[in-house]
């Protein structure tokens, strides 16, 4: 018998247990090889290898053997032969002797252990397997899992005694049908999955769980026949919290966490009807547990999962906590991984809240929902709920992320939710709105007269994204900030509709949590035996803002820490509203569609990623001299350009774990902040600026008076006013006349903001074009990717 064949039919288990031999739940055992007082030997069951850590003794199956029994090399294998005789006989038997054939669950475990060896080797080569993984957001180097192509039994695996094993299992199913060749043509179970194990007390092998990676509406969830084992294994006995997940994919997401994985025992539940026999004795012989902490979907399903399960375990438990996390509605733990940073988890995890038992009999509750503790119904294929919301499309999802011009895409998409005009303004908008999830989120105020709309198009521009995420304020009160609780404001988006009503306490605390990203206090509290003591209370703001005012010019220091944004306050914007608003009121406007487009959005956010992100272009390009607050503004700038390339993730080339940043990303970024920039640049503001130009066009060296501004430009008396006013401070409009009479104005000052523009346009395409010879040796111009509508 060849080395090979001993290796494949010979396992390291099995020859420890002939010679009496046992290792540990953890796969340890003292070594054989030296004193040793404590278990130092590390068995390996799907490499079929070992290793000592104190006397470095290692080798596979065969030198196990040669060592042991301090025999040569050639000796070793013939004891290895004999034993394989002895030991483990591998019998060939038909198809249907196969089926019929009870095997022994060491040989089954042994074989388990093997097969799902290859699928976790395949899971590294399988380009579909790290793209969907990368999708769920799971990191191989975290977690044991494998993935299923089909081909573990074709080429030189191909054997009868893996053919038939395969078939007693369940991973191949005969279908009395044979090829083209005349050989069976098996059906296989499980194909295109991603490979989970499920383990035995002994931290074993003894199943397997495979997630469809294609998304199948009614094909996701696929165990082996005879299913038994835990995800991700039989929880340790001195585990005091224990966190129950609703699916094996949560559960793994969990895992990937150290902050919960060294707190917590972690133990996935099949399904919301899935607390199965296994699970509920696991749990019995738990001798310290004090609590178990439900983490199931944010649905309907979910929720109520946790309460009816709440009872059955107090018959197991009596005195211990039950609680349950209140995940938010349409996500779970993979989704929520998916669409946030990892302390929105944690976040989540600590504030928990405990179920209140009700007082129905356990026994009136198990009748009524036919659940017994001995019988919980298992299917091996789980369907959805009719009350769980439809999933994440993934793959549709991903498909239009893939799409050229996909900044125009978006474009177009957010106009069909219902927000009109504005083009540049909304799209801007919703890039920075995009950043909530990222490490260094972008912060937005958009400046308007009263009535303009400003409120209204940051509201919408909200409605875009999940809205679990999003925090919508009318009035934030001077100390209301700093009574958050640490997370509340990590990974949120937050609006305020009127930044004009913040005091100044209010404004400090705004922008220390944009700038600094926390807020710390001193704060006075009462310890258990009543003295007060101060302590340390601490708020994260790593969120995204977007802010609606009248009164640009007076928030100096939150403008230079956002990007400025004026409404379109134009007769052709105006036109534009008032027949979309006639629209609607006649029913000519397909609502669905508003909303089907909102719901799409929605799901874009969540399947972007925060991805780290390398511009080679952000030192060849540069901002003008005469730009106002260029340090900050060049930071804010370079982080549009990073925020372009994470929206372009799923079309960005990727060098050592960070996507590139390309060309048409630098000039996108250009395309679409040149107004905000002009503003910067700009000494009047956004609103200002255009009830200015108004006037410049009508009255180019005629005197007027207040009221034939009010006519000219449609401004009512107090913000008419106000803005004559600033005008006339800043001296670009002469006042004359007598208050008892009216007074009449004279522009004095005709700034050319038109060729200030048209500077900076030549400015930014000049470098631009100096770029592009550099991307690729591509000598041709990159075509415009933001054509408005």
């Amino acid at each position: 018998m060849e080395i090979q064949d001993i290796k494949q039919n010979l396992f390291l288990t099995q020859v420890l247990e002939n010679y009496s031999l046992q290792p540990n739940k953890n796969n340890m055992l003292r070594c054989p090889f030296h004193e040793d007082k404590t278990a130092s030997l590390q068995i390996n069951p799907t490499q079929n290898k070992y290793k000592c850590h104190a006397c470095d003794k290692k080798g596979d199956v065969i030198q196990f053997v040669q060592d042991y029994e301090k025999l040569t090399k050639h000796e070793a294998l013939k004891k290895c032969t004999a034993m394989i005789g002895t030991i483990q006989p591998i019998q060939k038997a038909t198809p249907t002797e196969a089926k019929e054939t009870l095997i022994s669950s060491k040989e089954r475990t042994a074989f388990i252990e093997k097969i799902f060896a290859s699928f976790k080797n395949a899971s590294s080569r399988s380009q579909p397997a790290k793209d969907y993984l990368q999708q769920r957001n799971l990191d191989l180097k975290k977690i044991e899992v494998g993935y299923n192509g089909g081909q573990f039994h074709h080429g030189q695996r191909k054997e009868d005694s893996l053919i038939q094993n395969c078939l007693a299992y369940g991973l191949l199913i005969d279908n009395n049908r044979k090829g083209n060749t005349g050989e069976i043509v098996y059906t296989v179970f499980g194909k295109y999955g991603i490979v989970f194990p499920l383990k035995n007390q002994d931290n074993q092998i003894v199943s397997l769980y495979f997630r469809n990676t294609l998304d199948k509406e009614n094909a996701k969830h696929f165990y082996l026949k005879n299913r038994q084992g835990l995800y991700p294994n039989y929880p340790n006995p001195a585990t005091k919290i224990l966190i129950l997940t609703e699916a094996i994919i949560d559960c793994a997401s969990l895992l990937q966490i150290d902050e919960i994985n060294e707190n917590y025992s972690l133990l996935a539940c099949y399904g919301t009807n899935g607390l199965n026999e296994e699970i509920l004795k696991a749990i019995k012989n738990l001798d310290q547990l004090e609590e178990i902490i439900f983490f199931f979907d944010g649905d309907k399903a979910g929720k109520e999962a946790g309460k009816k399960y709440s009872e059955v375990l107090r018959t197991l438990q009596q005195t211990i906590k039950i609680s349950q996390v209140e995940t938010p509605e349409y996500e779970d733990v993979n989704s929520l991984i998916i669409g946030h940073e990892k302390e929105i988890l944690i976040h989540l995890i600590d504030q928990r809240k405990e179920i209140i038992e009700r007082n129905e009999a356990i026994s009136s509750f198990c009748s009524a929902s036919s659940l017994s503790l001995g019988s919980i119904e298992e299917k091996t294929v789980l369907k959805p709920t009719e009350d769980k919301p439809k999933p994440l499309n993934l793959e549709n999802t991903v498909d239009f992320l893939k799409q050229n011009n996909l900044l125009q895409k978006l474009n177009i998409l957010i106009e069909k939710s219902g927000i009109i005009g504005e083009e540049n303004s909304r799209l801007l908008l919703f890039i920075i709105a995009s950043s909530y999830k990222t490490k260094q989120p972008l912060h937005a105020i958009v400046q308007g007269s009263s009535g303009s709309g400003k409120t209204h198009l940051i509201s919408k521009i909200a409605d875009l994204m999940p809205q679990e995420d999003v925090l919508r304020f009318t009035r934030i009160t001077e100390s209301s900030l700093y009574n958050w609780g640490e997370y509340d404001l990590v990974n949120k988006l937050l609006i305020i509709e009127d930044l004009d009503g913040l005091k100044e306490e209010a404004m400090f605390a705004m922008r220390e949590l944009i700038s600094n990203q926390r807020l710390s206090s001193s704060v006075s509290v009462k310890d258990k035996k009543g003295n007060i003591k101060s302590v340390k209370k601490e708020v994260k703001g790593v969120f995204s803002s977007l802010s609606a005012t009248t009164k640009g010019d007076l928030y100096e220091d939150n403008m230079s820490r956002s990007f400025l944004l004026a409404v379109d306050e134009s007769q052709d914007q105006t036109d534009k509203i008032i027949n979309y608003q006639n629209k609607r009121i006649a029913g000519e406007i397909n609502e669905k569609e508003q909303e089907k487009a909102k719901i799409q959005l929605q799901q874009i956010m969540r399947i972007l990623q925060n991805e780290e992100v390398q511009n080679p272009f952000a030192t060849q390009i540069q901002l003008p001299e005469n730009v106002h607050k260029k340090r900050r503004l060049n930071e804010m700038f370079q982080s549009i350009i990073k925020q372009i390339t994470i929206l372009n993730q799923f079309q960005r080339t990727s060098n050592n774990g960070k996507i590139q940043t390309e060309i048409q990303d630098v000039e996108n970024a250009v395309e679409i902040l040149f107004e905000s920039i002009i503003l910067k640049i700009d000494e009047l503001d956004g609103s200002l600026r255009q009830f200015f130009e108004k006037l410049k066009k009508k009255f180019k060296t005629d005197d007027f008076t207040r009221f034939e501004a009010m006519e000219t430009t449609g401004f009512k008396k107090t913000q008419l006013q106000h803005y004559i006013n600033q005008l006339v401070q800043l001296e670009y409009i002469k006042q004359f006349g007598h208050g008892n009479k009216g007074f009449k104005y004279k522009i004095s000052y005709f700034d050319d903001i038109q060729s200030v523009r048209k500077k900076l346009k030549e400015h930014f395409t000049k470098q631009i074009q100096n770029l592009k010879p550099n991307t690729n040796g591509n000598q041709t111009n990159t075509k415009r990717t933001l054509e408005m509508s």
